[in-house]
């Protein structure tokens, strides 16, 4: 008769013991945001902030941080770049950028432009949850969102 008791009361633990360890993260109503790491994200850029002034994005620019290759690649708005990145916490060390020559449509050689200004140099960033803010040494500010 104990061994009966037993068996039952193990039958009714074995699944609440299971269910309990396949919750997902962030599954819940009561999830916990996890911070996004800065590499292996395509960073989706939304608006930029030079010369204290701040526009709108414009072609759909990226940037995309590779921690294995140790590099950053992405669009400008109209062409592609490539570059050396060598990421740090709360900090990026951006190469020389390589960039394809295409001419476009003049807003989107200004995001490009203002998107350039963050090579060759030492770049601050701050990840909060889904977005990433990038600061220049020369004050340029990026503004840009996880692509899903």
């Amino acid at each position: 008769m104990d061994t009966q008791r037993f068996t039952l009361a193990v039958l009714a633990v074995v699944p609440l013991v299971v269910a309990c360890g396949s919750e997902k993260a962030g599954s819940g109503s009561e999830s916990v945001d996890a911070q996004r790491p800065v590499t292996g994200v395509d960073w989706r850029v939304q608006g930029i902030t030079a010369d204290g002034a701040t526009t709108q994005a414009r072609g759909k620019p990226y940037l995309a941080f590779d921690a294995k290759s140790g590099k950053v690649g992405g669009r400008l708005g109209c062409n592609a770049v490539n570059a050396t990145a060598t990421v740090r916490p709360a900090q990026i060390t951006l190469g020389r950028p390589s960039t394809t020559r295409m001419m476009c449509d003049a807003s989107l050689m200004s995001t490009e432009r203002a998107l350039l200004a963050l090579f060759d140099g030492r770049v601050d960033y701050r990840v909060d949850h889904d977005t990433i803010t990038l600061t220049s040494e020369n004050g340029t500010i990026v503004h840009a969102v996880a692509d899903e």
